[in-house]
């Protein structure tokens, strides 16, 4: 996910998923292989594999994929190795981008994003360069339609521990710390209400306006970025006009 407007990365991640559906693939297993390595392969005590197997059937990876990835990640068959990382460093003018990272080859993957960042006008940057821009958050987005009572819903979600719940016309955008990010996703489960999605994701703190070529220079490098297998997310503090408009 990308970190700048909120209602735009929803909408942004969706038009992405749809075209390039195989490396969202690639993307989805690596998410499901860490989550079973770090914790078990049992999604009823392993929260963040469980988060992990919706979104990948929420996007039809199929069942005997996800069965294959969580052997592989607790043993059961012989596979690749992963490892996570976090590279920071800053696109063209200022801006600031924190990047996950999913690879079983930590040399080639640092090449191959240096040199991204080199050829777009940007780069990498030490480790503590950009991250304290950023604040570890939980969102939960719920379209309105679902919502039967909107204002018990949204008072049931405070009460859960949610820090803040934002309307727009279709849809509910939740804010949660990472501590309260389970009780509140429960508590919506509870309802009976479905999510569109849920995740931990970064909120930068701080935002840099681009626009024109100044906007097609940075979404040219996070696009870029984006495309590269080992990339699972970026997070950014661009904002554009219009973004600051829907926000």
């Amino acid at each position: 996910m990308s970190g700048h407007s909120k209602w735009h990365n929803i909408q942004r991640r969706k038009g992405k998923q749809d075209a390039v559906r195989g490396q969202l693939f690639t993307k989805l297993s690596r998410d499901v292989y860490l989550a079973a390595k770090e914790g078990g392969g049992n999604p009823d005590t392993n929260f963040r594999l469980k988060v992990a197997i919706e979104r990948a059937k929420q996007s039809n990876l199929p069942a005997d994929n996800i069965a294959r990835t969580i052997a592989k990640a607790t043993g059961s068959l012989e596979g690749v190795t992963y490892e996570e990382i976090q590279y920071e460093g800053y696109a063209p003018h200022g801006v600031a981008v924190l990047i996950d990272i999913v690879t079983d080859n930590r040399n080639r993957t640092a090449a191959d994003v240096r040199h991204i960042f080199k050829k777009r006008g940007g780069n990498l940057a030490e480790s503590g360069a950009v991250a304290w821009m950023f604040t570890r958050t939980g969102q939960i987005s719920v379209e309105r339609a679902r919502v039967a009572d909107a204002e018990t819903f949204m008072l049931e979600v405070i009460e859960a521990g949610a820090d803040d719940v934002e309307e727009s016309d279709d849809a509910f955008l939740i804010t949660t710390s990472v501590e309260a990010f389970r009780s509140v996703r429960t508590a919506i489960e509870s309802m009976g209400v479905e999510y569109e999605d849920a995740e931990l994701t970064y909120v930068p703190s701080t935002t840099v306006e681009v626009a024109g070529e100044a906007a097609d220079d940075v979404f040219n490098l996070i696009e870029a970025l984006e495309a590269h297998d080992d990339v699972q997310t970026v997070y950014y503090n661009a904002v554009t006009p219009d973004d600051e408009e829907g926000a």
